[in-house]
């Protein structure tokens, strides 16, 4: 079995709907299980109801609904081909957005809100599900809320979904092809909940890792991970291979194909991760295992916006072994992850980007260091093999940016990263003048 995952520019139109099985057909499996994000732009449409609706603006919301009941009603028109299919799809939409219309008189709470969100997967799976039945290909609908759980920590138990997925596979022991939605969950008080934004391809990467799948594959609009960000850097390559630890750094400090959860399941369980294009679906992508291909080289260079550099200072630092830890308890009561850290005799210098907490973060950093705040920082991540017996590249990466302001360097902490922290004004002139000194 392959594990199939088409994000929302894949399903973002008709006619992309219409070339999904295409696609499938041509990857050489016993059977094959797809997993679908929400049309593209329809979350981000979720989100706005759910915030109209937490605002009581009950006009607004109204309004909002109708809207996007009318994009979709055409959406249904454009992909369905007869009477029957079109009446099918049409009663369908009709009972979601009937289900949106009933917040009305109720107290928007989350859990509303991740009712409202987890429509956007479940629209796409059944209409993708009711196009295979209009064209005649048989397919089975798998309700991911039937299996995909996570515990009260917001982690998925993977026990959960091995067992209660091949339960539900075993029902169907002639059937080929399975489709869910990805992001949508339970939690665990039963109620329906989400892996977050990016979450379709964590879902994927928990399916594929709990079935033990032959191959992960997660179909977007770009060629695989490439070797620099292509929106700023002219002349960029995909790269053909990576293993887990090279891709989970990429897609955790900025490279935007792969969300950086999905590795994990897939490194821990050693399935294989092959990134694809669904506008151009012979080319080769990437394949992420856990062979190593790029050694001695630098592989990819990537960057991560919305980053804050906090410095903490303190006379009392000097040789107190305690200090560390009363800084990491800070970040840690306010649940607050951080990515960057350096640090000297009498100074921490740290990066985050979640800033939800920053107020009280300072507030009780200051009873015992002063300190000092740089907001609309970048992260650049140069990704390859850095250990410790290959000599020069930091010399080579330092070269290629001594004319630009850098705050931070993280360098040996990971024998696959080198990271720079420099003013977001200065990160494409970063990102070309590394690109064109490393490749």
């Amino acid at each position: 079995m392959k594990v199939l995952k088409f994000g929302g520019t894949s399903v973002g139109s008709p006619e992309r709907i219409e070339q999904l099985l295409p696609i499938i057909s041509s990857q050489a499996a016993n059977k094959h299980l797809v997993v679908l994000s929400a049309v593209s732009g329809t979350t981000n449409d979720l989100v706005t109801l759910s915030a109209l609706y937490a605002k009581k603006d009950i006009q607004a919301a109204y309004a909002h609904i109708d809207k996007l009941y009318e994009q979709y009603k055409k959406f249904v028109h454009q992909l369905f081909k007869t009477e029957e299919g079109i009446l099918e799809a049409t009663e369908f939409i009709d009972k979601i957005f009937d289900l949106f219309y009933q917040f009305k008189n109720k107290n928007f709470t989350s859990t509303a809100e991740r009712i409202i969100l987890a429509q956007g997967e479940i629209i796409s799976t059944t209409l993708f599900h009711l196009h295979l039945k209009e064209i005649e290909v048989t397919s089975v609908l798998l309700p991911a809320l039937d299996f995909m759980l996570i515990d009260e920590n917001n982690e998925p138990d993977i026990e959960y979904i091995q067992e209660h997925l091949s339960v539900e596979i075993s029902k169907y022991p002639e059937e080929k092809l399975f489709i869910t939605q990805g992001y949508i969950c339970k939690n665990a008080e039963g109620e329906i909940d989400n892996l977050r934004r990016g979450g379709s391809d964590y879902t994927a990467s928990l399916i594929g890792a709990a079935l033990q799948v032959e191959e992960i594959q997660i179909w977007t609009d770009i060629d695989g991970f490439h070797n620099n960000d292509p929106r700023y850097v002219p002349n960029t390559k995909s790269i053909a291979k990576l293993n887990f630890d090279e891709a989970a750094e990429l897609s955790y400090f900025g490279a935007k194909i792969l969300h950086p959860q999905s590795v994990f399941p897939a490194r821990k369980y050693n399935v294989p991760v092959r990134l694809l294009d669904t506008m151009n679906p012979t080319a080769q992508g990437t394949l992420i295992s856990g062979e190593t291909s790029n050694q001695n080289q630098i592989v990819a260079i990537a960057a991560k916006d919305g980053i804050t550099a906090i410095r903490i200072q303190s006379s009392r630092m000097l040789m107190a072994y305690g200090f560390l830890r009363k800084v990491f308890e800070v970040f840690e009561r306010f649940k607050t992850p951080i990515d960057m850290i350096t640090t000297s005799e009498v100074a921490v210098s740290l990066t985050i980007d979640e800033t939800g907490s920053l107020p009280e973060i300072i507030k009780e950093l200051e009873l015992f260091s002063a300190v000092e705040i740089d907001n609309d920082q970048s992260i650049i991540c140069i990704v390859g093999d850095f250990r410790k017996s290959n000599h020069g590249y930091a010399s080579i990466v330092s070269d290629a940016v001594k004319h630009i302001p850098i705050r931070m360097i993280s360098y040996g902490g990971s024998e696959n990263n080198i990271s720079l922290l420099v003013p977001s004004t200065h990160k494409i002139e970063a990102l070309r003048s590394l690109h064109n000194r490393l490749f």
